[in-house]
């Protein structure tokens, strides 16, 4: 009985000692914790360490439009276009896997469509230009791309409908009322023959918000249309209306020379900015142009050289 006794006191001394010393395991979790907060706290502060680079995908019209509006893209000495964008850049394929992984990350920075930003982000000045609608079309905003909408001559009538409903003064105010610049400001109001039948249209994840709304739109005047809507990217997107796998490719580009080449006739829609996000947590407001280029060339990798 002595024997258990004492053994017992042994034991409660033992772990008193350890737990005195922080010399636990519990402890060293308790003390990794809280350093961890506190680096989280310091990190919130000013952003410091490595620069997490997120892009699009290749195929993407926004990926397309942002290294060529950045100096990102360069011509070789063939004249051939290369894309220098860094190769630890993680790739996401749509504009909400883009918001998601920013949001989720203190070091990341990334880019969407102006249009689909939201509170879950932040947009940074751009050489001193807030990204906003109205910076866009006074100039003042310069990184900026068209929206496009394109087919072949053998679009149905539907599709042709829906298009001018698109351009219409209807189909213009739902554009500006989504965050977007009409593609025209003085578009007339929508006088269409309404027909029967059902288009796919397909493409830029960038377009594809706007074009929700505006299928919405078309459907309420136009109850005999069904109109399904088939995200991907842009490439995608003018590959598939060339091939007849859709009626109407979206794109959130110029249509490349091939494309027209291949038998598609664009329609400019609606004109975007592309905003350059980081989380919220980072404290940045500002980021010049060239500090853009150099983060997504690999030239810059740590937060503290933007300082």
């Amino acid at each position: 009985m002595k024997k258990k006794v004492l053994a017992a006191v042994l034991t409660g001394v033992m772990v008193f000692g350890m737990t005195a010393c922080g010399g636990s395991e519990s402890g060293a979790a308790n003390s990794d914790s809280s350093s961890e907060k506190g680096s989280e706290e310091a990190g919130a502060e000013a952003p410091t360490g490595e620069i997490s680079v997120i892009s699009r995908e290749d195929g993407s019209g926004t990926r397309g439009a942002f290294i060529e509006l950045f100096g990102i893209e360069e011509k070789d000495e063939s004249g051939e276009k290369i894309d220098n964008t860094t190769e630890d850049a993680q790739v996401t394929n749509n504009t909400s896997v883009m918001m998601t992984n920013v949001a989720g990350d203190p070091q990341a920075i990334g880019y969407i469509s102006l249009g689909s930003l939201d509170d879950s982000v932040k947009a940074l000045k751009v050489d001193g230009a807030e990204a906003t609608a109205e910076n866009v079309k006074s100039d003042t905003y310069k990184i900026s791309r068209p929206f496009n909408i394109a087919t072949t001559d053998k679009a149905s009538d539907v599709a042709k409908d829906f298009i001018s409903y698109i351009l219409s003064a209807e189909g213009q105010k739902i554009v500006e009322d989504s965050g977007y610049i009409a593609a025209s400001a003085d578009a007339e109001a929508y006088a269409g023959s309404k027909p029967k039948g059902k288009i796919v249209v397909a493409g830029s994840s960038s377009v594809t918000p706007v074009m929700e709304k505006l299928k919405e739109g078309y459907e309420t005047v136009n109850p005999d249309a069904e109109i399904e809507i088939q995200q991907s990217d842009s490439t995608t997107g003018m590959e598939s209306a060339v091939s007849g796998v859709c009626d109407i490719g979206m794109a959130s580009r110029e249509l490349k020379d091939s494309e027209t080449e291949a038998g598609l006739v664009g329609q400019e829609i609606a004109i975007d900015g592309i905003a350059v996000i980081v989380n919220n947590e980072n404290p940045m407001t500002d980021i010049t142009s060239d500090q853009v280029k150099d983060i997504y060339t690999g030239e810059v990798t740590d937060w503290e050289d933007l300082q």
